[in-house]
């Protein structure tokens, strides 16, 4: 037999099989499972901060390609805003997204991640304490001594929160005492120490409750959520700037089992998504909140900036408040340490090589700016 013969043969026989087992004449193509997770925010469907939680799922969604998919339900769907960790760490939801102040009835300390002045610290500020100044291993040992097995994640930091809505203007610090007035975490707190008698109500139950009375005032976070809450139908005067909760962020959860059971790339795609739905947010926050604020003004609210003393007010009041609940709690003294540390330097920083923002923004658009 030829060479040539023989090969052409070697051939026909392959050709054969292929055909006889018809499992090489198709390749076989493998079909990826989806692991979908079911998460719940703490907000309202209509609250832009749930539009930020869906942002974060559509980023996560994307990027897995059809292997992980994040269903985002809003507050109050399987659980109350304020039992989302038990409900994420037993299994209940598989996430969540909310502020780590929610939880401060577990452990006071995990209201530093948002409560206070935070040594001077904006909230982005607060984040990099959190990344890279050893914030996120003391979240870990927090939720470690509460048994709670989650996964959490801070990221988007929130522009400066207002004092809140009042129906009358504050002038001075006696204005706070006696009112019936609703926040959370450490401005408990903060405001009781101030004279106010302080309601934690959730996001979606703070406007009906200043209507009907049972509250006289309030503060929730920025102009965005604030309108559509409707806080302009029950009160028509807020104050702006204020240090109860001057850095705050959000709080990405995960259940501890089944971030555990995600593989490598799974887990990268979710580190990833939070780092860019953080950049997002802040961007976003700052187109929504100034169209929004304009939007308050036509609708005949009065904007009025907190006065100083009132703001100092609240730095003494702060004051006491840390120094009571870091006697009491070994955890709360351990990251309000670290947290001053860092602020030391990082504020430093911060200050001597930031230029003043507003003397630009006067030059061009306050009293006496020249006109094109």
């Amino acid at each position: 037999m030829s060479e040539k013969k023989s090969v052409t043969s070697r051939r026909g026989v392959l050709k054969g099989a292929a055909v006889a087992t018809g499992a090489m004449a198709v390749p076989m193509v493998a079909t990826a499972q989806t692991t979908t997770l079911r998460f719940q925010s703490t907000w309202p469907a209509k609250d832009i901060f749930h539009e930020y939680a869906n942002d974060f799922a559509k980023k996560v969604n994307d990027m897995a390609g059809g292997k992980l998919k994040i269903e985002v339900l809003p507050a109050g769907a399987v659980v109350p805003a304020f039992q989302l960790l038990e409900a994420v760490a037993k299994g209940t939801l598989d996430g969540g997204h909310g502020v780590i102040a929610y939880h401060y009835g577990k452990n006071s300390a995990l209201a530093l991640w948002g409560s206070g002045p935070a040594f001077g610290m904006d909230p982005n500020m607060v984040l990099a304490w959190h990344y890279y100044g050893g914030g996120k291993d003391l979240v870990d040992e927090i939720y470690k001594s509460l048994n709670m097995d989650v996964q959490s994640f801070l990221y988007g930091p929130m522009p400066c929160q207002p004092l809140g809505w009042f129906k009358k203007p504050v002038a001075k610090v006696e204005d706070m005492k006696g009112l019936k007035f609703r926040t959370v975490g450490l401005a408990v707190d903060v405001f009781t120490a101030m004279g106010t008698a302080v309601n934690p109500l959730p996001g979606g139950e703070i406007v009906p409750a200043l209507d009907r009375g049972l509250i006289d005032a309030a503060e929730f976070n920025n102009a965005s959520s604030d309108r559509v809450l409707g806080f302009a139908d029950v009160a028509k005067n807020c104050m702006l700037q204020s240090f109860h909760q001057s850095g705050e962020q959000f709080e990405i959860l995960f259940n501890g089992a089944k971030y555990k059971g995600l593989n490598a790339e799974l887990k990268a795609i979710i580190d990833y998504a939070v780092q860019a739905a953080s950049a997002d947010m802040s961007w976003k926050a700052i187109h929504r909140n100034s169209e929004d604020y304009i939007e308050l003004k036509k609708a005949g609210v009065k904007f009025y900036k907190t006065p100083d003393p009132v703001l100092r007010a609240q730095l003494a009041a702060w004051d006491t408040t840390i120094a009571k609940k870091a006697g009491e709690n070994p955890l709360f003294k351990k990251v309000l340490d670290s947290q001053k540390a860092f602020a030391a330097r990082a504020g430093q920083w911060q200050n001597d090589y930031t230029v003043d923002f507003k003397m630009a923004y006067n030059h061009y658009f306050g009293r006496g700016a020249k006109k094109s």
